[in-house]
């Protein structure tokens, strides 16, 4: 391994924990208002949005998207296991268990 690799990969390391310790370290001593706090309440809802949608469409250029149609049946489940249980780690174990199910019965 040459020494600019080496450099690099420390680097990229001491940028990626300084940006996950940074914000931290800055917002402990400063008071947040609460209008703030309710607006970032949503971001997780926002990105698990983002995900969702995202694996259920397939990409065809100059044309609308496809369904997954995998990935859309294994979210059923997963969803009423949410909705049910409340759960993130039953939302995911109902998703792998689903789309295990429908690959081995070839549904995809």
């Amino acid at each position: 391994m040459t020494n600019y690799i080496l450099i690099t990969i420390l680097l990229a390391g001491l940028v990626t924990w300084l940006s996950r310790v940074v914000p931290f370290a800055i917002i402990k001593n400063l008071t947040v208002p609460r209008w703030l706090i309710n607006f970032l309440s949503f971001v997780p809802v926002a990105i698990m949005t983002a995900i969702f949608i995202e694996s259920l469409l397939i990409y065809h250029a100059g044309h609308w998207p496809g369904f997954n149609l995998e990935n859309s049946y294994a979210s059923i489940p997963a969803i009423v296991a949410g909705v049910l249980t409340k759960s993130l780690l039953a939302v995911v174990i109902t998703g792998v268990i689903a789309m295990a199910a429908i690959r081995l019965l070839g549904w995809g």
